[in-house]
């Protein structure tokens, strides 16, 4: 990385002799910033260039003869503007915005999307009365980091051994050069105070450790990293820094760098306010002629979002494979049930009346078979993917049903209180989105309770006027509270006002995600409402939302009076189930309630039947069955073969998986009256279709 003052004193004449430690931490310095994955270029007041690394050239593409000291800042964009490096739109005028903006230069970050896709992270920092410096970052292939450092670790290494070459060469030619070493030594302070300024506004962390293990050099960021001035850590030992806990973890590592040997490792640190950091250091041996390591390079990066995005990335993943569980287990139990339930009720009618001995045994396990068949719609609410819709939900109702899910989710040493108003209060909200997120608040509750505690939950109607109004950024008029609160450790104050951010969490790696309370916050703020969060360590935590008020639903008419069976002669039905004793239950509802049945358990024997039996008047059938034949495919054929053929498919699938749009589906587990209200419907579908 060449400089201006570094070209005024190549001269064979002009080699630092007495000050070489000087003029050799100089060089190595120099030499360091060409390991930056970023682009780096410095401008004077002009602006024209002053110093640069490699990186600049390569992520930018500018051509090597254009890139040397003094050329003006104006040629890399209007050469970019050329080029199209700033979209559509004329290049003259994009050319006077960019240095209109330089000349009234601030701190600034940008990103800019590149011709070729890539993606360049900018950062510019200004150098008091001297100019600036530009920092470019290519973000399109951080995945591609660790591939990338080892390279550079390479490179790294071959320069150190030639720049410590060429000084030992430049120390033994330059003895007795007393009267030009004064100028040369002012010039290296005046390039050495300069180069601080640069490397102390680079967003990297850079030091140099000497044969001894201390520190010789460390940039601003690095000092900070571990609560230090920069002032303060030269001369320390390394262990001093890091602590004798860390120290243990990474000093295998460094024994393999005083050996010789480029290493990279990670490691995580605490701060004072008890936050997890995590950083991936390089190190790098700096090797005299003679074979010795006089020290080590070191350059780390802060990956503590890194991780966290990772450790989202393996929660979210957690919970796609939880879903998919779910939903494959509720299709087994749904066929289950549908045996439990259908024999149930088939033996209660069987009962004689006055047995209520017999009835005791039959009804309790009828209703525990439904309870059931409901706990498994409410696991697949938590797992299902499709859009659901909001509608006039009673906000008390759905509280108190979610009370007993909750109780299995938590601990026993937590109790829950309910405090529910006496009248209805309904509010237009997406009831699956709403028990989900009271589910993440319950959680969380539980995680800050460690040893157990209180977790309340209160339904009440708020009146927000246009006071609260504006403050809330919600319109005046009638919402309904909903208040969830613990008795547990609280939230840090200076965490409260991000807690709504993806990623932010108190819990450890893989703990949980951090997306929890943004999901509820998005969620809410969809929905029409707000929410805020009041905490205190050591006192618990309140989450207060509003959602809008809705008025109470119109009821549905009362259906329509059936007969419990019909009369004979009804269609005959073509019955297609691959499990038996479904097959069985299904076979003796239909005989209840009048319809001759034949059976199929397949769907190859089923499209067979189709064909040879034109007195098939109804086809009931499985969606999946095994054979490659299943209720979609059939109905398909049926379609074809038979288009005036009413069809009902069965399943015990849930979600977008079971719904078809060209026949009624009738999920499991379903009883006789179930059946009936299906075929009801199926019967009078059939009638007023087109003829």
């Amino acid at each position: 990385m060449p400089t201006a003052e570094d070209a005024a004193i190549q001269g064979p004449a002009s080699k630092p002799g007495g000050n070489a430690d000087e003029r050799r931490r100089y060089d190595l310095l120099l030499a360091g910033l060409d390991l930056l994955d970023q682009g780096l270029a410095v401008f004077d007041s002009v602006p024209q260039l002053v110093a640069w690394n490699k990186a600049f050239l390569r992520l930018l593409d500018f051509p090597e003869t254009m890139v040397r000291v003094g050329t003006p800042f104006e040629d890399f964009v209007r050469y970019n503007a050329e080029r199209g490096e700033y979209g559509e739109g004329e290049y003259e005028s994009q050319v006077a915005a960019r240095m209109a903006a330089v000349r009234a230069f601030q701190p600034h970050y940008t990103e800019r999307v590149r011709p070729n896709g890539e993606v360049l992270a900018i950062r510019g920092v200004p150098i008091p009365n001297l100019g600036f410096v530009s920092l470019w970052t290519d973000i399109t292939e951080q995945r591609r980091y660790e591939a990338l450092i080892h390279k550079q670790n390479s490179e790294l290494e071959l320069r150190v051994k030639a720049r410590t070459r060429e000084l030992e060469e430049a120390n033994s030619r330059l003895a007795g050069a007393n009267a030009e070493i004064d100028q040369i030594a002012g010039a290296l302070r005046r390039s050495e105070s300069r180069l601080r300024l640069i490397m102390d506004s680079i967003p990297a962390l850079i030091a140099y450790v000497d044969a001894e293990q201390r520190y010789q050099f460390a940039n601003r960021g690095y000092a900070e990293w571990f609560g230090l001035a920069a002032g303060d850590i030269v001369g320390r030992s390394i262990e001093e820094v890091f602590g004798t806990e860390i120290y243990r973890e990474i000093r295998d590592h460094l024994e393999r760098a005083y050996a010789g040997e480029a290493v990279t490792y990670e490691y995580t640190r605490s701060t004072e306010e008890g936050r997890s950091v995590y950083a991936r250091s390089v190190v790098v041996p700096e090797i005299g002629s003679d074979g010795r390591v006089l020290g080590a390079f070191v350059l780390s990066i802060d990956i503590t979002e890194q991780k966290a995005s990772q450790a989202a990335l393996i929660q979210a993943q957690k919970m796609e494979a939880v879903g998919q569980l779910t939903g494959g287990l509720a299709h087994d139990f749904n066929n289950l049930l549908t045996i439990i339930i259908g024999n149930l009720s088939g033996l209660q009618e069987q009962i004689p009346t006055g047995a209520e001995r017999a009835g005791e045994y039959v009804a309790p396990a009828l209703d525990a078979a439904r309870r059931g068949a409901e706990l498994i719609k409410r696991l697949l609410t938590f797992s299902r993917r499709q859009a659901l819709e909001p509608s006039a939900v009673e906000i008390g109702a759905l509280v108190q049903n979610m009370t007993q899910l909750l109780m299995r989710s938590l601990t026993e040493s937590i109790e829950i209180q309910t405090r529910l108003p006496t009248a209805r209060l309904y509010a237009m909200v997406d009831p699956h989105q709403l028990e989900n997120a009271l589910l993440n608040l319950a959680i969380n509750a539980r995680d800050a309770m460690p040893g157990g505690g209180t977790l309340s939950i209160s339904v009440s109607e708020r009146h927000i006027g246009e006071n609260l109004s504006r403050m809330t950024e919600i319109p005046e008029g009638d919402y309904v509270q909903i208040d969830v609160s613990d008795t547990g450790c609280g939230i840090d104050p200076t965490l409260l006002p991000r807690v709504f951010e993806p990623f932010v969490t108190t819990k450890a790696f893989g703990a949980g995600s951090g997306l929890g309370l943004s999901m509820v916050y998005g969620f809410v703020r969809q929905s029409g409402g707000n929410i805020r969060i009041l905490s205190t360590p050591g006192s618990g935590t309140n989450v207060r939302f509003v959602l809008p008020k809705a008025e109470a639903p119109s009821p549905s008419p009362a259906p329509a009076a059936r007969p419990r069976q019909r009369a004979a002669g009804g269609r005959l039905v073509l019955l297609v189930e691959d499990e038996a004793e479904i097959r069985r239950i299904v076979r003796l509802q239909l005989g209840e309630l009048g319809y001759p049945v034949i059976e199929a358990a397949n769907g190859v024997d089923a499209r067979q039947m189709l064909e040879d039996v034109d007195e098939i008047g109804l086809l009931i059938s499985d969606v999946v069955m095994p054979g490659g034949v299943g209720g979609r495919e059939l109905l398909a054929f049926a379609r074809q073969q038979r288009p005036d053929l009413p069809v009902l498919l069965i399943t015990g699938f849930a979600g977008d998986a079971a719904t078809i749009p060209e026949a009624p589906v009738l999920r499991k587990p379903f009883d006789r009256d179930a059946l009936s209200a299906a075929l009801d419907a199926l019967e009078t579908r059939s009638e007023n279709a087109p003829s």
